[in-house]
């Protein structure tokens, strides 16, 4: 609606008020008298005024930069999410900065990452010193090529019908975009890597030099880009020491970081690369905890890299929040949620290590291991952990003693569930057991790694998604419900029984391994090019989902490479540790 000139709503168009008049005559009598002057007084006049304007812009600045010194000199620290950023009569100058200081408490604001920031030239070099630069023979036995040509095979019908795109549709010969970052070529480079491909390698790095653009509007997911993107360019980069990998993860890092706008330690789930903002998810206010805490590993490697210690710190800043405040209602054991705003977790969250909470209990170990075993608390937390874990979680069902690890719904009510991503706790536990752990974890490890075989014991010979268990005599120890029989193709298990053949050089896992990648190849491959998930593990006449996920190549590949090879001295554990989603990085002594 357009208001009218005399509208009461709008006063200073009424003048037919005794002060309007005064106004008007006032002004009239003093155009009268300046236009009855000279033009020398005119003049005069106008460079009085200009003059006294002069001194007054003067006056103002310098009393306002006298201001902002003062400020400066007597600013109290300013704290932003645990984080010191400004302390007093401490003047930030980023060129007198020691970009290889790691104080884990202080972050300083001039050196928290923007688009223009450029490594310096001698960084960078110093990093490609450091970087782990490792020669692959390939395969060296018939079980290895055959999973070479699974690669080879996925690559090229992603190549073919989605190249540049994040995964490949190969029922359809199409395409998906989860976050328009090629996640297939960045997630699988390092498996082509480690594989000897050399071909596949060089058209991978080709791509992400020239093609990889993160400057894109659109919203993705922290862990998933961090694990997936980060995580895969700097594998790549200590085992290549191409510059050009650091370059990109500084890049992405940057943008990541926004992720810790927050008003707590936790960052938000939600980042756009673009305009660097970060949210909550979509679905509601809290994080997942899994997805808050298992991206150290990345940005520690990202920083010893860089030598910019602002990732480490922001990062390791979420593991020392969960630390400070506790899990102490089921001694050590967390609720899968937590709030970035407050954060603080949500009561009466789900306690599980399937889905949103399996890679915290991860990282804190992985931690440890990374950073050489040197903060107590990381090692104190896991095995602290580990004990409540087989308090209330660790049963088994009837009657063929199959050892499983549940769940406590709302914290309370106990579950016999178990996620098949859970199966990645075999090879946490059996590494725990070679690092200073009881040799109880290794029979957990052992245990846990057979149930998960027992998940493939069905007419496929693929794993499901989610497994139920029975706890009293009488019924069949395991069985799948119809909306939990899909796979995913996920590396879990595998990568439970890679862990599990490297420490005890049992042979059963090796068979394993193979037997699944038998019923990978018979079940899910798609003659054109790719691999499909399955829509129902118990029914031979297989259904597809037309999806094949990164991890694939990233992770189920590579761990069953590594686990049928002959040597198992490739990639050595006390001098690499992988992330959650597979890729090696060194292990520091700091």
């Amino acid at each position: 609606m357009r208001l009218s000139r005399d509208d009461p709503g709008l006063p200073l168009y009424h003048t037919d008020t005794a002060r309007g008049y005064t106004f008007r005559r006032i002004r009239t009598r003093a155009r009268h008298w300046l236009s009855s002057r000279s033009i020398g007084v005119k003049v005069c006049i106008a460079f009085t005024l200009l003059f006294a304007l002069f001194v007054l812009v003067k006056i103002s600045s310098g009393r306002r930069s006298s201001t902002q010194e003062s400020y400066i000199s007597n600013q109290e620290e300013i704290i932003i999410n645990e984080q010191v950023i400004f302390a007093k009569n401490e003047r930030v100058d980023k060129a007198e900065k020691k970009n290889d200081d790691f104080n884990e408490d202080h972050v300083d604001l001039e050196r928290l990452p923007d688009s223009d920031d450029k490594l310096q030239d001698d960084k960078i070099e110093l990093a490609e010193k450091h970087a782990n630069v490792v020669k692959f023979t390939g395969p060296t036995n018939d079980r290895q090529r055959a999973v070479v040509k699974a690669f080879q095979h996925s690559w090229l019908g992603y190549k073919k019908y989605a190249w540049g795109h994040d995964t490949l549709k190969p029922v359809s010969k199409s395409y998906n975009d989860w976050f328009d970052t090629g996640l297939t070529i960045v997630d699988g480079l390092d498996t082509a890597i480690v594989m000897g491909l050399e071909e596949e390698a060089a058209e991978a790095t080709d791509w992400i030099q020239n093609k990889l653009t993160f400057e894109k509007d659109r919203m993705v997911n922290f862990f998933e880009c961090t694990i997936r993107v980060l995580g895969g360019m700097m594998s790549a980069f200590y085992l290549t020491g191409n510059r050009m990998f650091l370059e990109k993860s500084v890049d992405l890092g940057d943008r990541l970081l926004s992720a810790f706008k927050s008003p707590s330690p936790i960052p938000y789930s939600d980042v756009n690369l673009l305009k660097r903002t970060a949210t909550n998810p979509q679905w509601g206010a809290d994080s997942s905890l899994s997805e808050v805490t298992t991206v150290q590993l990345e940005y520690r490697a990202l920083s010893r890299a860089s030598g910019n210690s602002t990732y480490e710190d922001l990062s390791f800043n979420v593991s020392k929040h969960i630390h400070k405040i506790g899990c102490e209602t089921h001694e050590g054991l967390c609720g899968m949620f937590i709030n970035a705003n407050t954060g603080n977790f949500k009561k009466g969250a789900t306690i599980t290590f399937g889905a949103r909470s399996d890679s915290y209990y991860e990282y804190l170990f992985k931690q440890w291991i990374q950073t050489g075993k040197t903060i107590d608390w990381l090692k104190e937390d896991y095995g602290k952990a580990m004990t409540a874990m087989e308090k209330y979680l660790y049963r088994n069902s009837e009657p063929k003693k199959m050892y499983f690890i549940g769940e406590l719904l709302s914290g309370e009510t106990y579950s016999p569930k178990m996620d098949h991503l859970v199966c990645f706790i075999a090879g946490t536990l059996s590494q725990g057991s070679k690092n200073g752990f009881p040799q109880k974890h290794m029979d957990m490890a052992e245990k846990i790694g057979e149930t998960c075989h027992n998940m493939y014991d069905n007419p496929t010979g693929l794993g499901p998604e989610i497994a139920h268990f029975n706890m009293i005599p009488g019924k069949e120890d395991l069985y799948v419900k119809p909306l939990d029989a899909h796979c995913l193709l996920r590396p879990e298990a595998i990568e439970g029984w890679f862990y599990l053949y490297r420490f005890t050089g049992d042979k059963k896992y090796q068979e394993w391994g193979w037997a699944a990648f038998q019923a990978i190849e018979k079940y899910a491959r798609i003659p054109t090019g790719g691999y499909s998930s399955v829509v129902n593990v118990k029914k031979i006449d297989v259904k597809y989902r037309d999806s094949m996920e990164s991890f694939l190549l990233g992770e189920t590949f590579k761990y069953l490479y590594l686990l049928l090879g002959d040597d198992q001295t490739v990639l050595p554990l006390d001098k690499w540790v992988f992330t959650t989603e597979g890729h090696p990085l060194p292990i520091y002594d700091h």
